[in-house]
């Protein structure tokens, strides 16, 4: 398929969808799922990259249990199946599928060579694991990435510029745990970190239950600025 490709990693191959802008080659950001895998959010947030100028490729995070996963936001039971992929989702193997993306993406002809990353809930959790556990990450943003706050003894790793969003409502990241990341990355001066007064996670998901059309606009600039000024 035109908008799928295979990457070659160390543990095995695995698929991801692709979405290419008008102009090649061109930066890319690799998207990092939630626990729905490549569904038809990550799928939309890829098109809206290639909109803005980027090669966009998620790769199927889950392939080791579930290849092609596509879950619905909206269904109870893919809720449930979602949450025992998450469950059972092994994030060091994980974050070394995330780095093989980034090599096989950078070595696309498509590519320009730049290669950040950007990821949702489980997603953004990877993108701060892979960023200081790898360096070749240009740029790194993630957006309510549950869990970071059991991974802060790594900040040191940190060598990519880092944007965060938070959601301060967030019922699956308490506001101790954020006030954790934002003192862990407060000394790193590539880091920013941004707080969304009222909003609950994934504020920013397409047609999501706590999806906010302002707060939305607002990160989402914001990781457009970031991006353009660090790969675009």
């Amino acid at each position: 398929m035109k908008n799928r490709i295979s990457i070659e990693g160390r543990d095995g191959s695995f698929n991801a969808n692709i979405a290419r802008p008008k102009t090649l080659p061109a930066p890319a950001v690799v998207v990092l799922q939630e626990l729905f895998g490549v569904n038809a959010d990550i799928r939309k947030h890829c098109d809206e990259l290639a909109e803005q100028g980027f090669l966009a490729v998620a790769p199927d995070l889950f392939w080791r249990q579930e290849p092609g996963a596509d879950l619905s936001v909206t269904s109870e039971a893919d809720w449930a199946h979602g949450l025992r992929l998450y469950g059972a989702y092994d994030r060091d193997a994980g974050a070394n599928d995330v780095k093989d993306t980034i090599n096989a993406v950078r070595n696309l002809r498509e590519c320009n060579g730049k290669v950040a990353l950007l990821g949702y809930c489980l997603g953004a959790l990877m993108v701060f694991l892979t960023a200081v556990r790898n360096s070749g990450v240009d740029a790194a943003v993630a957006y309510h990435g549950g869990d970071t706050e059991k991974y802060l003894a790594e900040v040191d790793g940190l060598r990519a510029p880092l944007l965060m969003h938070l959601a301060e409502e967030d019922e699956f990241i308490s506001r101790a745990a954020q006030a954790e990341i934002e003192a862990a990355l407060a000394g790193k001066p590539n880091a920013i970190v941004y707080s969304y007064a009222g909003q609950r996670h994934a504020f920013s998901r397409h047609n999501g239950t706590h999806y906010n059309a302002a707060a939305a606009h607002l990160a989402n600039g914001r990781t457009s600025e970031f991006l353009h000024q660090h790969v675009g």
